[in-house]
C-alpha cells in the first residue's frame, strides 16, 4: 500500500479505500491511524443498508474517528442525509439514493427518475449516484443485466449528471477501460465536483431540468430530459457582460438509433440571447462556458 500511495502521489492522485462497514467497525482504532500513516485521503464505507439506532451511532463514530485522522468519508449503502455534514464537513457525500446500479436488475433508474431526484433527494444534500455510464440504450433496447450493464437514455444524459447532481466526490459508473477513446471523456476530464455558484435555469419535476454551476471563471451547464424529446431555451443573463465561447456536448443526429451519438460544437454566446437546447428521448446536454479573449 505504501508503494501505491507513493506512485499515486507522483501522478498527483490521492487514494480512497472502499470498506465493508462490519470489517471497519471491528478494526477502526487500528485501521484509521494506519490509513493516515499511508497517506490515504479517505474511505468509502458500504453495505450498511439500514438506519436503526445502532447504525446511526455507527455513522457518528465513523465520521468522528475519520476526522481525527484527516480522512474524508463517503457513505454508500446509506440512508439519506440528516444534516450530519454540517458538524462533520469531512463527510462529503453519501449514496442514500436509487442510483445507476439499479439498471443491473431493473428499469427503475429511468430518465424520468433521473429528472425527479434533483427536485427531491438532492435537496437534503450531496448524492453519490455514480454517473457516467458509457453503454447507453434507447427505451426499446434497454435490458437489465449484470454483465456489461446498460444505462437508460443517451450519452449526453449521463454527461449532464456531472453538473446537475451535486457530489463533491463523484464515483464513475464504468470500468476505466470502457472510457478509452469514448465521446464525452473530454468533458468528464474537465468538469469540477465543487462549485462557487449554482443557478436553476428551467425544469419541471419528472420532466426535465437545466442547471448552471460556476467554478472559478467558468460556467458549466447540464440539461436532462425524461423519455420525451425536448427543445428548450434558457436565459444566459447570469454570464454578465462581454462575449463568451461555449463548448457543447449535445445529442447527435443519430440519437434515436444510437444513444451514444454525441455532437461536439463550439458556439459564441452572450448574456443577451437565450441558449437553445435540443435533447432526444432520454437525452441530455452539457456545456462549458468561458469568457472570450
Amino acid at each position: 500500500m505504501e508503494y501505491l500511495t507513493r506512485y499515486a502521489d507522483s501522478l498527483g492522485v490521492k487514494l480512497i479505500l472502499w470498506l465493508n462497514w462490519e470489517n471497519v467497525s471491528k478494526q477502526i482504532d487500528a485501521a484509521f491511524p494506519l490509513y493516515e500513516k499511508w497517506g490515504i485521503a479517505g474511505v468509502k464505507i458500504d453495505y450498511m443498508n439500514r438506519d436503526d439506532q445502532e447504525m446511526v451511532a455507527f455513522y457518528q463514530t465513523m465520521v468522528e474517528k475519520a476526522a481525527q485522522h484527516h480522512l474524508l468519508v463517503d457513505f454508500h449503502g446509506a440512508y439519506p442525509p440528516t444534516g450530519m455534514r454540517r458538524a462533520w464537513p469531512n463527510l462529503i457525500t453519501r449514496e442514500g439514493v436509487l442510483g445507476l446500479e439499479y439498471n443491473k436488475w431493473s428499469d427503475w433508474a429511468s430518465p424520468e427518475h433521473d429528472v425527479t431526484i434533483p427536485y427531491t433527494r438532492m435537496l437534503v444534500g450531496p448524492m453519490d449516484y455514480t454517473p457516467g455510464a458509457i453503454n447507453n440504450s434507447t427505451r426499446k433496447s434497454f435490458n437489465p443485466r449484470n454483465i456489461d450493464p446498460m444505462s437508460q437514455g443517451t450519452r449526453c444524459h449521463q454527461l449532464a449528471m456531472f453538473v446537475v447532481y451535486e457530489s463533491p466526490l463523484t464515483v464513475l459508473a464504468d470500468s476505466p477501460d470502457n472510457y478509452r477513446g469514448e465521446k464525452g471523456l473530454d468533458f468528464i476530464k474537465v468538469v469540477p465536483t465543487v462549485w462557487d455558484e449554482t443557478r436553476f435555469l428551467a425544469g419541471e419535476v419528472g420532466q426535465y431540468v437545466v442547471l448552471a454551476r460556476k467554478s472559478g471563471d467558468k460556467w458549466y451547464l447540464g440539461a436532462m430530459t425524461n423519455w420525451d424529446p425536448r427543445e428548450v431555451e434558457v436565459p444566459l443573463d447570469f454570464l454578465g457582460s462581454g462575449n463568451w465561447k461555449a463548448k457543447v456536448w449535445a445529442d447527435g443526429v443519430k440519437i434515436d438509433k444510437n444513444p451514444s451519438d454525441v455532437d461536439v460544437l463550439q458556439l459564441e454566446v452572450n448574456s443577451g440571447a437565450p441558449l437553445a437546447i435540443k435533447m432526444g428521448p432520454g437525452g441530455g446536454f452539457a456545456a462549458v462556458l468561458e469568457q472570450a479573449q
